[in-house]
């Protein structure tokens, strides 16, 4: 790397609500912070997703995290200046036969004594609560306290509200190589400045396993590509955000009457994973599943369908924190499709464990560690 470095306090590098969410909380609390995005910011993984706000569902190591991120949801406007249509609907979670019932049943026992609130529906419960439900449903679970929210307001919301702040936000620079040289990192752009700061945040998403391997934690970061398709408007009858136990189908309905709906893949380009388009096999068969579910949608039409890359660890569960090898290291990526709802808080802690050196919010079971072989 040659020439004159920008210097900085903290450098992050990924412009999800994630990497924006730490570099605003950072900015304000007096810390220089320069952002690096290879696209614009806001507009990947962050602002293509479906849209639900929930914690129900979450791995349990999860669940500390899911919890403090729902708190920040509720202060959005204050945060970002907008709510981004955030709505408390419900989340609702639906079991298709005797043993996924079982399982919600486990979880909410489990999840219960983490602090969420679950309310159990057997068969006859969920008609009378939501008549439209189909045959096959069998139970399901109600988290009052989760929603939905329109990603495509809230992930560029965060970026500006970063920028606002004073964080020198640099768009279309992609990182292509990182290096320390003892008390700092130096950040290598292509076609723009070289970056150097005591601190680096890589909250890069599908890219970040490159960028932690790049610093002595390899961690195997895999494309996730999830397909997402909306309807025309119909008749406002679904409120709460629907999910299934066995996965393959999530859905909302916003007030204007368009269903939301996804599950399955679509497909993605080879390495850097820049490109994603739908997959007809993908789209048909959750189709099936929403129709299923909720058969008065039969006879929608499909209005638009779309896809995003997100970044997949092994286990499925993010990892947030500082490294374990390297000072002044912190990660926040790996979100498994989390990332909507986790990512404001996941930025708030980031921030806290670099100003602070410590964070209230238990963090323990995503640690970078979990991954990576004892050091040698």
């Amino acid at each position: 790397m040659s020439g004159a470095p920008l210097s900085t306090d903290a450098v992050v590098i990924g412009g999800g609500i994630a990497g924006c969410s730490a570099a605003l909380h950072l900015r304000r609390r007096g810390v220089a912070v320069v952002l690096l995005e290879r696209d614009t910011a806001g507009t990947r993984a962050s602002a293509v997703n479906f849209g639900g706000v929930r914690q129900q569902g979450r791995a349990l190591a999860e669940l500390p995290l899911a919890r403090r991120a729902r708190r920040i949801w509720a202060e959005l406007p204050a945060l970002i200046g907008t709510d981004g249509e955030f709505a408390v609907t419900g989340h609702l979670r639906l079991a298709r036969s005797e043993a996924e019932m079982a399982a919600l049943e486990t979880y909410a026992r489990d999840a219960g004594a983490l602090g969420l609130a679950l309310e159990l529906l057997g068969r006859d419960a969920l008609r009378v609560r939501f008549p439209w439900l189909g045959p096959s449903v069998v139970g399901g679970s109600l988290c009052a306290e989760d929603g939905q929210a329109n990603p495509r307001l809230v992930a560029p919301a965060f970026a500006a509200a970063a920028r606002a702040a004073g964080v020198d936000l640099r768009e279309g620079l992609e990182v292509v190589a990182v290096e320390t040289t003892g008390s700092a990192f130096r950040v290598a752009t292509k076609g723009g400045p070289t970056v150097e700061a005591p601190v680096l945040v890589n909250a890069a998403g599908a890219w970040a396993g490159r960028i932690a391997g790049w610093l002595g934690e390899p961690i195997e970061v895999k494309p996730e590509v999830p397909q997402v398709l909306v309807t025309e408007p119909a008749p406002h009858r679904i409120l709460p955000v629907l999910g299934m136990v066995s996965g393959g189908l999530y859905l909302r309905q916003i007030p204007r009457g368009n269903v939301i709906f996804g599950g399955g893949e679509g497909r993605v380009t080879e390495e850097p994973f820049t490109r994603s388009r739908p997959l007809a096999a993908t789209a048909v068969e959750t189709t099936r599943l929403a129709v299923e579910i909720a058969p008065h949608l039969r006879h929608l039409a499909i209005i638009r369908m779309w896809t995003g890359v997100d970044g997949d660890t092994p286990d499925g569960s993010p990892v947030v924190g500082p490294s374990e090898r390297v000072p002044g290291l912190y990660h926040a990526f790996g979100f498994c499709g989390h990332g909507f709802q986790l990512g404001p808080a996941a930025g708030a802690v980031i921030a806290e464990l670099i100003i602070d050196g410590r964070t209230e919010t238990d963090i323990s079971g995503l640690r970078v560690g979990r991954f990576l072989d004892p050091a040698p």
